[in-house]
C-alpha cells in the first residue's frame, strides 16, 4: 500500500493510510492476529457481526 506525501503534509498523509488500513480490513485483522482466539469466540463474534450488519442493512 502506498501513500505519498505533498508539500510536507504528514499529518494528511498519515490520516490517509489509517483510512485506507481500515477500508482494507487490515488493522482489523492484525488487532485479531496478535492473540489467539478460541473456536467458540470467534462464532460469538462472527454472529454478532452479521446481527450488526443485518441490522444496519434493515435500518437504512
Amino acid at each position: 500500500m502506498e501513500v505519498r506525501v505533498f508539500n510536507n503534509q504528514i499529518e494528511k498523509a498519515l490520516r490517509l493510510l489509517k483510512r485506507k488500513l481500515s477500508q482494507d480490513g487490515i488493522m482489523r485483522e492484525l488487532k485479531n492476529r496478535m492473540a489467539y482466539e478460541k473456536p467458540g469466540e470467534k462464532r460469538k463474534r462472527k454472529q454478532k457481526e452479521a446481527k450488526r450488519r443485518k441490522y444496519k442493512i434493515q435500518t437504512w
